[in-house]
């Protein structure tokens, strides 16, 4: 019979290894916490932004006059509104004279400019330059959603809601 002798160091990292691949084996096979496993992907929970001012995707264009009034530019496929000098809203219409695109720009100094977890239903990280966007599809509800913010000392904030074609 041939006996193999270990060194110190291996027979102590023998002993140290098995526990530790069991340990690493059972937190790999351990069930995450219920509330991770209950909580749905963004893809299938509602949006947290559905409206601007009353406005939604799929509304006609006569529904959309009737809420904000006259549009201070309008066409065939688009209205433009003016909320003061810091706040503006572009609706787009598709072929059946239906919102397709709400877009809102907040200017520096608006009022009310929305946080972005109150549009993506998260916080968005900044980045280096001050910057922040995020946008999140919702294929059940058939629109995305998107938050921007600039960089700067006086930075613009955008909000759209899109259909998904």
């Amino acid at each position: 019979m041939v006996r193999i002798s270990q060194s110190p160091i291996h027979s102590r990292l023998g002993m140290v290894s098995i526990p530790l691949a069991l340990i690493l084996l059972g937190s790999a096979l351990s069930p995450a916490p219920a509330a991770a496993q209950r909580k749905p992907k963004a893809e299938e929970e509602a949006p947290v932004f559905s409206d601007y001012r009353g406005i939604q995707i799929g509304m006609t264009t006569d529904d959309v006059h009737k809420k904000l009034g006259r549009p201070k530019e309008k066409d065939d496929t688009r209205d433009f509104f003016a909320f003061g000098d810091n706040e503006s809203l572009q609706v787009v219409y598709d072929a059946a004279h239906k919102v397709a695109t709400v877009s809102v720009d907040f200017l520096s100094g608006a009022a009310d400019v929305p946080a972005a977890r109150k549009v993506v239903g998260s916080d968005v990280e900044a980045k280096a330059d001050g910057s922040m966007y995020k946008m999140v599809r919702y294929p059940k509800a058939g629109y995305w959603v998107s938050y921007y913010r600039g960089g700067g000392d006086a930075p613009m904030t955008s909000v759209t809601m899109q259909k998904i074609e």
